[in-house]
């Protein structure tokens, strides 16, 4: 279609209030995903087309983000020139208006352009703080954007070691959520990065309390429904002495979603989606036939 722009935005929300990041079905009272009010902000924009985002990746209820993507057609009324990706990013934070959810950069994409399938990795950081005995007792800045764990041991050698034994390729099975709604999708998985560092927090140098923040990161081109807060809640309990090398190893191998012990799980507000990456090419591709 003549002035119709295929754009990728990338966007981030903390995910406290919102039912995940994909729409809501209608019929489902159960409240809004961020897409709902990003189409909502699309729709704003009194565009010719009907609007459909097609988002990268599915974060759960709870779960926040500092880079997600997804892309969308936009077609103009009366013939109108495309926006900018400047002008539309303004654009969409404006009718998002004081919701938790802000787009940060947008690109003129091919036609073509899928921000699921183009996706080259997608990395995940989970938050762990040490030093509060209760979650009330953690600084305001994080207190919901992190897991207060209330016993002050990590082993952090062992996590370490037992990151080690899910990098790779192996097939995940038994860290798909039991309730999964697409059983269908491939368990074989290739991590690339599993790690545990320490991890910063603006209120670290300001708090007279002592808090110990630590990041388990996640990097792979694709992860099964609640993969990430399974793998994490497994890593803690190593951490703590609750779950052995072996016993990893065990459920890891019996490749059966119920192989995974029942209240290890880790909670969602301490998970955020980091980083969606592409091919340069893919997501520069407007930029380089404007100019050539």
């Amino acid at each position: 279609m003549q002035n119709t722009a295929r754009y990728l935005i990338f966007f981030q929300y903390i995910g406290t209030k919102y039912c995940g990041a994909a729409k809501v079905p209608p019929h489902q009272l159960l409240g809004k995903g961020v897409q709902d009010y990003l189409e909502g902000a699309i729709r704003r924009l009194n565009p010719f087309n009907p609007v459909a985002l097609t988002i990268s990746s599915r974060t759960d209820t709870g779960v926040h983000a500092l880079c997600n993507s997804a892309h969308f057609d936009l077609q103009r009324k009366n013939d109108k020139p495309p926006f900018s990706e400047d002008i539309l990013v303004e654009a969409l934070n404006f009718h998002l208006g004081s919701e938790d959810i802000k787009v940060t950069l947008a690109y003129r994409v091919p036609g073509d352009f899928h921000a699921r399938y183009h996706a080259q990795s997608r990395t995940y950081v989970y938050r762990i703080a040490l030093g509060a005995p209760h979650k009330s007792l953690l600084p305001l800045t994080d207190r919901s954007l992190c897991w207060n764990l209330h016993n002050l041991e990590l082993d952090v050698g062992a996590i370490r070691e037992a990151a080690a034994l899910l990098v790779g390729v192996h097939d995940f099975s038994s860290f798909r959520a039991v309730n999964s709604d697409l059983p269908y999708k491939n368990p074989v998985k290739t991590l690339d990065v599993v790690s545990i560092q320490p991890g910063g927090s603006f209120a670290q140098a300001h708090y007279h309390r002592e808090i110990e923040f630590w990041e388990l990161t996640f990097t792979s081109r694709s992860f099964l429904y609640k993969q990430v807060r399974r793998m994490a809640g497994a890593l803690v309990a190593v951490g703590q002495r609750r779950l052995s090398l072996s016993q990893l190893k065990e459920i890891l191998e019996a490749r059966d979603t119920l192989a995974y012990p029942q209240g290890l799980v880790a909670p969602a507000h301490g998970l955020f989606l980091t980083r969606v990456n592409y091919k340069a090419t893919d997501i520069h591709f407007h930029q380089q036939t404007s100019e050539g």
